[in-house]
C-alpha cells in the first residue's frame, strides 16, 4: 500500500512571480477560505516569526487566522498582506 504525503503549496512558492500568479488565481476564484489558505501558505514562506513581528499579532493568533473556517477581521488580512509587501487595488 502506498502512503500519501500532505501537499504543501508553500514549497512551490519560491519566487515573486510564482507567488503573484498563485495569489492572483486564488483571488479570481472568489473563495474566502481558499484565499485565507493561500495567505497562510505565503506567511509560511515569508516566516511566521517575521510576519508576527511586523503585524504585532502573536504567532498563535496568526496561525489561527489561516486555519480552515477562520473568519478574521479585514484589518488583520490587510495588515498581513502589507507585512508581505502586497497591496490591494481595484482596477
Amino acid at each position: 500500500m502506498q502512503k500519501l504525503t500532505d501537499f504543501d503549496m508553500s514549497e512551490y512558492l519560491d519566487n515573486q512571480e510564482a507567488i503573484m500568479e498563485y495569489l492572483s488565481q486564488v483571488l479570481e476564484r472568489g473563495d474566502q477560505d481558499e484565499f485565507l489558505r493561500a495567505l497562510g501558505y505565503l506567511v509560511k514562506v515569508k516566516g511566521m516569526t517575521q510576519i508576527s513581528k511586523e503585524t504585532g499579532l502573536d504567532i498563535e493568533s496568526l496561525d489561527k487566522t489561516f486555519q480552515k473556517g477562520a473568519d478574521p477581521e479585514f484589518s488583520t488580512i490587510v495588515s498581513v498582506m502589507n507585512a508581505m509587501g502586497f497591496t490591494l487595488q481595484i482596477k
